[in-house]
C-alpha cells in the first residue's frame, strides 16, 4: 500500500487546521504540512494577502506552495502519512494538485457555509477577515472556480470526529 497524502483545502475558518492536526491522530507514522507556516518564515518583504493578489503576492504564494509540496514528498518518501493543508482555491487548487497527482492525492474541500466561516473568524484567536476582505470572497470563489475533485464537504453543522471519519470512511 502506498503512503497516504491527504491534500485539505478549503476558505480561511474552514477548520483546515484543526482537522488536518486531528487526521495525523489516525496514523503510526505521520506528517502535517500546513502552507502558512512557510509564508510566516518571510522575515521582510512579505506580500499582503488578500481579496486582490499583486504580482509580488502571487510570486511569494507560489513560493509557499512550492516549498510546501517540497515537504510534502520528502514526508511521502520517508513513509509518513502525509496532510497537506493549505487556502487551494481555482487556479491554485488545479496547479497543486495536478503537480502532486503522481502521489494520488486524497482531496478534501471543506466547505462550510458563509456564516459558519463568519462565526469560526469571530471565535480564533487569529482573524483573516476584514469588512475589505469578507468570507464570502474566499467562499464564493471556492464554489465558482475550483474544479469539483475530491471529497467536498458543508462542515458546518459537522463535528470534528464526524469530519475525520467520514474522510477515513472514503479511503
Amino acid at each position: 500500500m502506498t503512503t497516504p497524502l491527504y491534500i485539505i483545502t478549503g476558505a480561511m475558518a474552514a477548520g483546515k487546521s484543526t482537522i488536518a492536526k486531528e487526521l495525523v491522530q489516525h496514523f503510526e507514522r505521520s506528517a502535517h504540512v500546513g502552507g502558512d507556516a512557510f509564508l510566516r518564515m518571510i522575515a521582510r518583504g512579505g506580500a499582503v494577502m488578500g481579496p486582490v493578489l499583486d504580482s509580488e503576492a502571487v510570486l511569494q504564494l507560489h513560493l509557499r506552495q512550492d516549498i510546501a509540496m517540497d515537504a510534502v514528498r520528502r514526508f511521502i518518501g520517508a513513509g509518513f502519512a502525509t496532510v497537506y493543508q493549505d487556502i487551494l482555491i481555482g487556479d491554485d487548487f488545479i496547479r497543486v494538485t495536478k503537480a502532486l497527482a503522481d502521489l494520488a492525492p486524497r482531496i478534501v474541500v471543506l466547505n462550510p457555509s458563509v456564516e459558519t466561516l463568519t462565526e469560526r473568524d469571530a471565535n480564533r484567536p487569529k482573524t483573516g477577515y476584514s469588512e475589505q476582505f469578507r468570507p464570502n470572497v474566499l467562499a464564493e470563489a471556492l464554489q465558482s472556480n475550483t474544479p469539483r475533485q475530491g471529497l467536498w464537504l458543508d462542515t458546518s453543522e459537522m463535528t470534528i470526529e464526524v469530519v475525520i471519519k467520514t474522510i477515513l470512511k472514503n479511503w
